[in-house]
């Protein structure tokens, strides 16, 4: 069965969307209300280029929230429960974003570019209403924006010397998640050491979206002599990984997610003299061990891609939520992310998931499958 995505004016286009559709994109899916390729045809091909050679992605759909005016500092604290002192300019941060009861609202990269402008990359959801109400309600001087930022990542293990093609061999000295503000023949950007991967690479965060194409096209003729092509953030690696997804692995139906359920303990600050949103009910929470612990899962036989989370059943109660699915070629399996209650012993180890009108076996494994 085959499906096709309506593209209307409800949901924006990127500034590569006419790259990509020029270049074969084959579906898209919707994410922070734009449109994002899903695949260009050949998934194993992509898969493939990701883990042994080098990928461009458009992800302008990974949009910025820009914090900017003489409390953007205080705002971008207020707003995460990770200490932030001490971050310079250049520098970006992984924040867990929390609310006023300690759930998980987004996970964006803080990219801090002075002490009165700071980028929050959001993940799938409308992070920018929440930090416009928080700085009005607090009555700080911070003005909340979208700026115009569409970020094309470059990934793979051949992607910094790609970067390097394009951009000179001093990118090879950015630190992960550092970042600087450069050009490219007159494109602005910014140029970052991150992207949804594990296979490492760059993000360049294009500043003018009149010159998506333009940036597309010399990525595309930089990174051909080292077998580039198109693809998108890639869920079989990501679950390989261990990579959190946001909005299939912490924002499920009505079932929510604690930062320290999803292994965010370390990046919350509980100890020292600084205020942000939710910090009593995480205080409350790390009192006690989480209700819930992040697992993989490993399959017997091949079942089909839900689409949806589906229960964890054992002994015929549900006492979990298995996530996203994926078909491992590197395991030759499939393989699966979820949440179980953390009170069942280090010894359940299978679990009888209901898919497709069939039940299948599942295995716990430790994350991340494959290191």
């Amino acid at each position: 069965m085959s499906f096709s995505i309506g593209i209307g004016p409800n949901i924006r286009k990127s500034a590569y969307f006419d790259a990509t559709v020029r270049d074969g994109v084959r579906a898209f899916s919707v994410y922070n209300h734009m449109y994002i390729p899903a695949h260009f045809g050949d998934p194993e091909a992509e898969y493939d280029r990701l883990l042994n050679g080098v990928a461009m992605w458009d992800v302008a759909a990974q949009r910025q929230v820009q914090l900017e005016g003489p409390d953007a500092g205080r705002l971008a604290q207020y707003l995460t429960p990770r200490n932030l002192g001490g971050t310079r300019p250049g520098q970006g941060r992984y924040v867990p974003l929390c609310d006023h009861d300690g759930w998980l609202i987004n996970d964006p990269v803080l990219l801090k570019f002075e002490d009165t402008r700071y980028w929050l990359s959001v993940a799938d959801s409308d992070i920018h209403l929440w930090a416009a109400a928080v700085a009005r309600e607090k009555g700080w001087d911070v003005r909340i924006s979208e700026p115009d930022v569409s970020p094309l990542a470059i990934q793979g293990p051949l992607a910094m010397d790609v970067a390097a093609a394009l951009l000179g061999e001093d990118v090879r000295t950015l630190r992960h998640f550092g970042f600087r503000e450069t050009s490219l023949d007159g494109i602005p950007l910014v140029v970052a050491r991150s992207g949804w991967s594990k296979q490492g690479g760059v993000e360049l965060y294009l500043t003018d979206a009149t010159r998506g194409t333009d940036l597309w096209d010399r990525v595309k003729r930089a990174g051909a002599p080292f077998g580039i092509g198109p693809g998108a953030p890639n869920d079989t690696e990501r679950l390989e990984s261990g990579l959190i997804s946001y909005g299939a692995d912490m924002r499920w139906q009505d079932h929510r997610a604690t930062p320290f359920e999803m292994g965010f303990g370390p990046l919350i600050d509980l100890d020292r003299d600084i205020d942000y949103i939710g910090r009593a009910a995480l205080q409350r929470l790390a009192a006690s061990p989480p209700a819930r612990r992040r697992i993989g899962l490993v399959f017997d036989g091949t079942p089909p891609l839900p689409g949806h989370p589906v229960p964890l059943m054992l002994d015929g109660d549900s006492v979990g939520t298995l996530s996203e699915l994926a078909q491992s070629p590197r395991l030759g399996k499939t393989i699966g992310l979820g949440l179980i209650r953390a009170d069942l012993a280090d010894s359940t180890q299978v679990f009888d998931v209901p898919i497709a009108d069939a039940t299948w076996r599942a295995h716990r494994h430790d994350i991340p499958f494959i290191r």
